[in-house]
C-alpha cells in the first residue's frame, strides 16, 4: 500500500459562476513538502481550505490516509491534520503556553480540562520549535516570527501526521522567516510530518529540497496546477515566466565542500509587446 498522507482526486471548486481550480490531483507522502505557488488569486488558500474541510469541493475527493474526508469527524481530522494560518489576530494576552495548549483542545470535552499529559506534550512541542522560554509570556508581547513559531506548535502539540501552512513566513523579517523555515525542516526530519505549504517564495522549495527533504513544487495558475515535480525539475526560468510574468535566473552556488545552494532570482518584469 503506497504510504500517502493525503491524497487529491479530481478536485475542482466554484465560488457561484466564478471557477477557482479544476481537475487537481495529487498526493503527499510521509516526511514530504508540499509547496505550492502562484500568483495573488490563482486559489491556493482556496485549495487548502478545502483540504482543511472548511470549504467542500464541487467534483472530486481530498483522502487522509485512506480515508475520505467527507467521513472524517472534526477532532477525529484533528488527529491528523493540523494549520498554521497566514495571520493570526492576537487580541487576548494569553500565555504562550495557553496558546500552544490549545492544540490539544480536540483531545478534551466539555467536562474536563487538560491534565498533565497534555501539559506534557505542550512543552514538547514549546522545546522543539525554541520558544519554551517564552511559556509564560503574554504571546500579545512577542515579535512576529515568534508569534509564528507559537502557531507551528500550537499545530504541533495536536501531534499531527500532515501539517498545512498558508504563507506561514509573508510577514517576516528576514531571520525571522529563516527561523521558520529552519524549525519546519527539523520538524520534517525529526517527527515524520509532512507539511502542505502555500507560499510567495520559490526559493522555500529549494530550501527544502537542497536541505535533503523530499520536496515537490505545484506551479498553480489558470484554475490548474500548470505543473507539478521536484523544484530541481520545474522551478526554472521558463516557467517563473509563464506563470509570474517575471524574468529570471537561477544560481547555483557551493558554500563550502559540503553544502550546496541554488537560488532564482528575479531580473524584471516580462513587457508585454506593442
Amino acid at each position: 500500500m503506497q504510504n500517502h498522507i493525503v491524497q487529491v482526486k479530481n478536485a475542482s471548486f466554484s465560488y457561484g459562476e466564478k471557477r477557482i481550480f479544476s481537475d487537481i490531483s495529487f498526493f503527499v507522502k510521509s516526511k514530504e513538502v508540499l509547496c505550492i505557488i502562484g500568483p495573488n488569486g490563482c486559489g491556493k488558500t482556496t485549495l487548502l481550505d478545502c483540504i482543511l474541510g472548511v470549504l467542500k469541493l464541487e467534483q472530486g475527493e481530498v483522502l487522509i490516509g485512506q480515508k475520505n474526508l467527507d467521513n472524517i469527524k472534526p477532532n477525529q481530522l484533528a488527529e491528523k491534520v493540523a494549520y498554521v494560518p497566514q495571520v493570526h489576530r492576537r487580541t487576548f494576552p494569553y500565555t504562550v503556553r495557553d496558546i500552544v495548549l490549545m492544540g490539544r483542545a480536540y483531545k478534551t470535552n466539555i467536562f474536563s480540562s487538560p491534565d498533565e499529559g497534555d501539559m506534557e506534550i505542550t512543552n514538547e512541542a514549546m522545546e522543539k520549535v525554541g520558544i519554551l522560554h517564552l511559556a509564560d509570556r503574554p504571546y500579545t508581547q512577542i515579535s512576529g516570527g515568534q508569534c509564528q513559531l507559537v502557531m507551528v506548535a500550537r499545530a504541533l502539540a495536536q501531534q499531527p501526521r500532515v501539517i498545512i501552512m498558508d504563507e506561514p513566513t509573508s510577514h517576516l523579517d528576514f531571520k525571522n522567516e529563516l527561523m521558520v523555515l529552519e524549525t519546519v525542516a527539523d520538524l520534517v526530519k525529526q517527527n515524520n510530518i509532512s507539511v502542505i505549504m502555500a507560499t510567495h517564495f520559490p526559493n522555500h522549495a529549494y530550501y527544502f529540497e537542497t536541505n535533503g527533504i523530499l520536496t515537490t513544487l505545484a506551479l498553480m495558475n489558470n484554475e490548474r496546477f500548470e505543473e507539478i515535480g521536484s523544484p530541481g525539475e520545474i522551478l526554472n526560468e521558463n516557467n517563473i515566466k509563464k506563470i509570474y510574468g517575471v524574468n529570471s535566473k537561477v544560481l547555483n552556488c557551493n558554500i563550502d565542500k559540503t553544502t550546496f545552494i541554488r537560488q532564482i532570482v528575479p531580473l524584471s518584469i516580462v513587457k508585454e509587446a506593442q
